[in-house]
């Protein structure tokens, strides 16, 4: 059996440069976690079985993250075991990663109970099938991200402390994506910009002015 900590990440920034033709958006992020984190028991099986014991009620198994990261490193693998999971949440839906990092706590854990000796780019390449952040949470460092999130150039970043407040509304990320008048034509920025940025603390997210406009409940809390 195995206990993980699946911790939260922020974007510290996040622009849209552009859109691919298969639909997924170009974008610049600054990954950074916190330690607001969800708990995840593994317990390897002999039957072959992927078992959800516990979850997020509002999400069915089947779409569950964890569930899918554990599936997907079964069939890459070919291993003949199984698991249950457990997944206690204490990261809250929507824009945290909670369901991302999740899945590659399965994928490390896993990748250790079943014995399978996989490397971080391995089982970063099968988290890249779930979710564009799942990579970043497999290499668990603060990364700068470009591409659909994916490119990662680990950074070393201050850490202070970051108030998070949670309105009670649930923001769809993949819908917000379609708003018309998301900004997705900004011009890229080099790392030692970024920095600049942090430090002068006038980087900003493309998706507040459309969020805000839409979910009075954020616009208030900001």
């Amino acid at each position: 059996m195995l206990i993980l900590r699946a911790p939260a990440k922020l974007n510290l920034f996040l622009q849209v440069l552009g859109r691919r033709a298969d639909g997924f958006h170009l974008l610049q992020t600054c990954y950074q976690f916190i330690d607001r984190c969800d708990r995840v028991t593994l317990r390897a099986r002999g039957d072959g079985a992927v078992c959800r014991v516990l979850g997020p009620a509002s999400v069915p198994a089947e779409q569950d993250l964890a569930v899918r990261a554990a599936l997907a490193l079964k069939a890459a693998s070919g291993t003949r075991l199984g698991c249950d999971i457990e997944v206690e949440k204490h990261v809250p839906q929507g824009g945290l990663g909670g369901g991302s990092s999740d899945a590659a706590a399965v994928l490390l854990g896993l990748d250790h109970l079943w014995g399978l000796g996989m490397s971080r780019e391995a089982l970063a390449r099968i988290g890249l099938t779930l979710g564009a952040d799942v990579p970043v949470f497999v290499h668990g460092q603060a990364a700068f991200a470009e591409g659909v999130g994916e490119l990662l150039t680990p950074v070393s970043l201050p850490e202070p402390w970051y108030l998070v407040l949670v309105p009670q509304v649930a923001v769809p990320t993949a819908a917000m994506y379609q708003v018309a008048e998301l900004t997705r034509d900004s011009a890229p920025i080099r790392l030692r910009a970024l920095f600049a940025g942090l430090r002068q603390g006038n980087l900003t997210n493309a998706f507040e002015e459309v969020v805000r406009a839409r979910f009075p409940a954020v616009d208030e809390a900001l």
